[in-house]
């Protein structure tokens, strides 16, 4: 304690002091100027207030320095206390390869017509700044003329000219308009249909990819990602199409003007682009690694948040302050020396555009010496060049803002190569079509030789050569110590994974509870259903139809109550909603509240009780009323009464259809028909309660070291 005090003393209170003398300092010399200008002092008064302003300056400059080098020694002595980060490499990234055109190509290929539509205008543009330069070089004549010579006859050519003027300036504004509202629609339309592709690539991925991901990151691609590339594209379409517009409209109007000064001033133009595209490659890998940065600050931050409830149970608010202070800071750094080179090709480019300006003055001035060039043409010129300069100019800024961002660090064309990686991510189908009619699906599944590994966790056997029998009607228990494979069992029947080798059947087709689920497959061996291999069924047909699973943890999304439960078949009637709720004791409490079933639950059903959320959550299981339950610690993390509620509906649904029961609190498993017992991947003893207990082995053991417990 006495070592952590210090610590804080050391770090802060130097910084506290220091800010508050410098406020003091800075308030004094405030006042000490306001009396010098306003006071009526007599002169040696000003001349002694005078030295003590420069004397408290010259002390500001010196305790300045000091909290300076105070600042810097804090910095080290802090830094030493090593904030350890939790955010390490991914051992198998997202790798993001150049962007090429083909991919942008792919991205606007269906929006392609407003493209076209919004080039259609940028090119009448383009034709108008071709006319303008030569009616303002004509009015600008005309005016030079009634300054010689004051001719009212001569005043009247000058409405033409300004009609004309007037005339363009419309229809300028018309087609700008009409360009820059396709770019829009286009923008819009692009980003909302890139968002549901993303997201239907990322709910389409194995289990294993997500196994190896943050969510954070992949959150960071789908939201701001999206929004970035669609800012920075309608940015720089639009300016683009600007630029050429402006530029080869007032290139072609130079050359009407002036060749000679034409070929001079066009002439520094591919100078400025050689430079910018060395530019661009060097300023593109400083941004994919600012941005990647940027992504792991997001994650702990949203990590920190999604987790609140544990950071303040374990009072670690500073350190993940701190945590996240250390990962915005590195990307702080390589987000400043992005902006520093931005900032040095912009003011490269300004320097060469602004030569231009200097060389038309120059040759402009040699060309009327020797009458070549009118007033009205130099001005002409002039006035396009400037043109030109500011849409060059511009298109720096757009290069910047493609590079960098307009808002952030990650916006541009990097995050245009983030959104088309993760659209060319290849997906590990898990395939199988076949369904096994429902006047013929008993729920009898079978592991055979079955084994698995993470595929994150290679070198870790989960189990090997697993052997269950799991017969119909029946309620199956899986217990054992943690780790011991019991819920990869469930994941491999869900299909969440496939196994390495072996089968899980389903009344004798292959599928186990991550297996059975098939969120994974078995490195070797098969589950199988009724006699069929899980790996030949529809994946998706059997988590909706076939299995309903009740986790320790329900998770509840932020809607009302109906929809959390309808979630299980969406399109069940109200009345089926009702039936469910009633069945799993969820009704009763529903009906408590102002909105009964329209009752908003929050964000993970923070506004209801841990028990009344379990509830909801059997209610959405039995909603589809599936041949196999599975129940993974449904009631290990309730109190007393909402357990016995919980069993309660557990015990009448359990009748009449395959149940596998996997629980650490053994008193909710004694009534199984079989109880397996599994330890380091394999299964040590098997059979019911009494026979277990008989056998005075490891399930006797566990029974006995929990009654004592209680």
């Amino acid at each position: 304690m006495l070592s952590k005090l210090l610590n804080h003393a050391t770090c802060r209170i130097p910084t506290a002091l220091n800010q508050q003398a410098l406020g003091l300092l800075r308030k004094q010399i405030n006042t000490g100027l306001k009396q010098w200008k306003n006071s009526n002092l007599l002169k040696n008064e000003k001349v002694n207030l005078g030295k003590t302003i420069k004397a408290l300056r010259l002390s500001g400059i010196t305790l300045g320095f000091g909290y300076c080098l105070s600042k810097s020694v804090r910095n080290g002595y802090c830094k030493t206390k090593n904030v350890s980060s939790r955010v390490v490499e991914n051992k198998n990234p997202i790798v993001i390869h150049p962007l090429t055109w083909s991919d942008i190509w792919e991205i606007i290929r269906p929006y392609f017509h407003f493209l076209l539509f919004a080039t259609a205008g940028a090119i009448v543009v383009a034709l108008l700044n071709i006319r303008l330069p030569i009616l303002l070089g004509d009015l600008v004549n005309v005016i030079a003329g009634l300054l010689t010579n004051k001719n009212e006859l001569q005043f009247e050519t000058i409405n033409p000219i300004a009609g004309k003027l007037l005339g363009l300036y419309v229809a300028q504004a018309v087609f700008t308009f009409l360009y820059i509202t396709c770019l829009s629609i286009m923008g819009e339309r692009m980003a909302a249909d890139l968002r549901v592709k993303l997201l239907n690539k990322l709910l389409h991925h194995d289990m294993y990819f997500f196994d190896e991901q943050r969510t954070g990151e992949l959150n960071d691609r789908l939201n701001n990602d999206v929004q970035e590339f669609k800012s920075s594209f309608k940015l720089c379409v639009a300016q683009g199409l600007r630029t050429f517009a402006q530029t080869s409209g007032c290139i072609i109007s130079l050359y009407f003007i002036s060749p000679t000064m034409t070929m001079l001033t066009v002439g520094i133009v591919p100078m400025v682009i050689l430079v910018g595209t060395f530019c661009g490659a060097l300023l593109r890998k400083i941004s994919l690694s600012a941005q990647a940065q940027s992504a792991r600050a997001s994650g702990v931050a949203e990590e920190a948040l999604q987790n609140i409830r544990t950071v303040k149970a374990f009072a670690m608010e500073d350190a993940e302050i701190d945590l996240y202070a250390q990962e915005v800071d590195k990307a702080r750094v390589m987000s400043e020396k992005l902006g520093a080179g931005i900032g040095l090709f912009q003011a490269g480019t300004n320097v060469f555009l602004n030569g231009i300006v200097l060389g038309i003055l120059y040759g402009g001035a040699r060309l009327m010496v020797n009458n070549d060039l009118t007033p009205g043409q130099l001005m002409s010129f002039l006035v396009t060049s400037q043109t030109i300069q500011k849409s060059l100019s511009q298109l720096s800024l757009v290069f910047g803002q493609a590079v960098k961002g307009w808002t952030s660090s990650v916006k541009g064309w990097t995050s245009c190569a983030r959104i088309v990686e993760l659209l060319h991510l290849d997906t590990v189908n898990i395939y199988g079509d076949q369904k096994i009619p429902f006047h013929t699906l008993f729920g009898d599944l079978r592991l055979e030789n079955l084994s698995f590994r993470y595929p994150s966790r290679p070198d870790k056997v989960v189990f090997e050569n697993l052997n269950l029998k799991i017969e119909a009607g029946k309620t199956v228990a899986l217990c054992g110590p943690s780790g011991a494979g019991k819920s990869t069992i469930v994941s491999l029947i869900e299909r969440l994974y496939e196994p390495s080798s072996g089968s899980v059947t389903l009344d004798g087709k292959s599928t186990i509870v991550s297996l059975i689920e098939r969120l994974y497959e078995p490195s070797s061996g098969s589950v199988t259903l009724d006699g069929k291999d899980l790996r030949t069924l529809d994946p998706y047909w059997l988590r909706r139809n076939v299995i309903g699973i009740i986790s320790q943890e329900p998770v509840l999304f932020a809607t009302t109550i109906e929809e959390n439960i309808r979630y299980g078949k969406p399109d069940a009637t109200d009345e089926e909603v009702r039936e469910a709720a009633k069945l799993a004791n969820a009704h009763e409490f529903i009906e408590t509240f102002p909105d009964k079933y329209k009752t908003i639950v929050g964000e993970r059903g923070v506004t209801l009780s841990g028990g009344e959320k379990q509830r909801v959550a059997v209610a959405r299981a039995l909603l589809k009323d599936p041949p196999i339950l599975i129940l993974d610690e449904a009631t290990s993390a309730l109190d007393h009464l909402n357990e016995r509620k919980v069993q309660e509906a557990l015990s009448r649904v359990m009748k009449n259809r395959t149940v596998i029961i996997i629980a650490h609190r053994l008193s909710t498993i004694r009534n199984a028909d079989v109880i397996y017992v599994i330890k380091e991947g394999k299964v040590c003893e098997e059979g019911n309660h009494e026979s277990l207990i008989k056998k005075k082995g490891v399930y006797a053991a566990l029974v006995q070291m929990q009654d004592r417990e209680k």
